[in-house]
């Protein structure tokens, strides 16, 4: 087997490929159309968001067994036409849904006590205790949109809390003993917290919405650490000026690049961006939900094993 890493990775993802005889070629700099021009000599190929693996760099790949994808979402993968072709898709959700879990508690803790407000506060030397006066989770209906690896992960964080935890997905029978599976009604009716883990499809591009935010009974408490583009940011925005979004966390935005390693296509800042960098009810972070020293780690092992199990 011939690999080429489109992207870095941790070392050890190299180390059992070594070790399993494959023959590692690193190129994490090179275009797509000078990619597409050696991928004829690959049997595999590693990426996380670098590139995108479409039709025309597919039917190029022409000796292509597998492709490793070190993350969740498998978006920038032309999937029916890869596994058309019988090409193995060995994605990660496993690796990173402890740290996005971990993300999604300590971004609804931040945003209930006001904790971002305060140290810029006390920084700048206002000592305003009633002005940063904070709520609890406890009693509070969270929804989670989308119950996959992540989803699963915030609601088993949740567990050491008095909440009612209830969870939407287009695939039945995912609900468990941390979240009752409901419909999208109830979950209108009831949610003070929602969270979004879904990927990208043609279905949740733009689901959070202003008719969509409009549609919950209650004001709710935002988190997305999903993806960018399944929140129009303008109709957040206007949701948030309203407060019936009472605060949003945001660790993906819909500026940033597919490559998720920059933030603009321009350097213009959005209006609706410079609102939420400059509101007090508002945490932002740069797409790293997912992206700690363990998940790192844990990330390259899942990719590793499922390749190992599927082809030695």
């Amino acid at each position: 087997m011939r690999v080429l890493h489109l992207d870095s990775n941790h070392p050890l993802l190299i180390e059992q490929f070594d070790d399993l005889g494959f023959v590692n070629d690193q190129n994490y700099s090179s275009s797509k159309a000078e990619i597409e021009e050696i991928i004829h000599k690959y049997d595999g190929i590693i990426v996380r968001s670098r590139l995108p693996i479409d039709r025309v760099l597919l039917d190029k790949a022409l000796n292509l067994k597998f492709i490793g994808r070190l993350g969740a979402g498998l978006e920038n993968i032309d999937v029916d036409y890869a596994r058309g072709k019988d090409i193995f898709l060995a994605a990660a959700p496993e690796g990173n849904r402890n740290a996005v879990g971990e993300q999604c508690l300590g971004m609804i803790l931040n945003l209930l006590q006001k904790a971002n407000k305060a140290d810029r506060e006390v920084r700048q030397g206002q000592w305003d205790r009633e002005g940063n006066r904070g709520e609890e989770l406890d009693g509070k209906v969270v929804g989670i949109i989308g119950y996959g690896n992540t989803g699963k992960a915030f609601a088993r964080k949740l567990s050491g809390f008095d909440v009612e935890v209830i969870c939407y997905d287009i695939i039945g029978g995912v609900g468990d003993e941390y979240a009752r599976q409901v419909g999208m009604m109830e979950i209108f009716q009831k949610s003070e917290v929602l969270s979004l883990h879904v990927p990208e499809t043609s279905e949740t591009v733009g689901m959070i919405n202003s008719d969509y935010l409009s549609s919950f009974q209650k004001d709710i408490w935002l988190l997305n650490t999903a993806r960018c583009k399944c929140v129009v940011s303008n109709d957040l925005v206007s949701a948030l000026r309203s407060k019936k979004v009472k605060g949003a966390a945001l660790d993906v935005l819909e500026y940033e690049k597919s490559s998720f390693e920059t933030l603009f296509d321009n350097s213009e800042m959005p209006s609706e961006f410079e609102y939420l960098i400059n509101a007090n009810n508002v945490v932002l972070s740069p797409h790293v939900a997912g992206w700690t020293i363990e998940s790192k780690i844990k990330l390259a092992q899942t990719v590793a094993d499922k390749i190992r199990e599927r082809f030695c």
